[in-house]
């Protein structure tokens, strides 16, 4: 028989460590911000609002390219390892 093995706690989350060393550097606040800025442009043309369930795509992995308005499941599944690229 197997023997079971006992499950370790994990110490719990730092998020103010986690800000400090990731979400408060100058270049990711630049990112956000650029991401917020997409956001805000497609509110503004009527192409998304508040609580629709969808987010704004950027089409070439880049913040400067097209965008695209998807639902939020459809951007999330969009680059996970297991999904197929288009070039049929």
């Amino acid at each position: 028989m197997a023997k079971k093995r006992s499950k370790k706690k994990r110490a719990p989350r730092n998020y103010k460590r986690e800000y400090n060393m990731y979400h408060a550097k100058p270049e990711q606040k630049k990112r956000r911000a650029k991401r917020n800025g997409a956001r805000r442009k497609a509110t503004a043309a009527g192409r998304v609002s508040r609580g629709d369930g969808k987010e704004v795509h950027h089409t070439r992995r880049s913040l400067k390219g097209p965008t695209k308005v998807v639902s939020r499941r459809a951007n999330r599944k969009a680059g996970s390892p297991g999904q197929r690229s288009k070039k049929r």
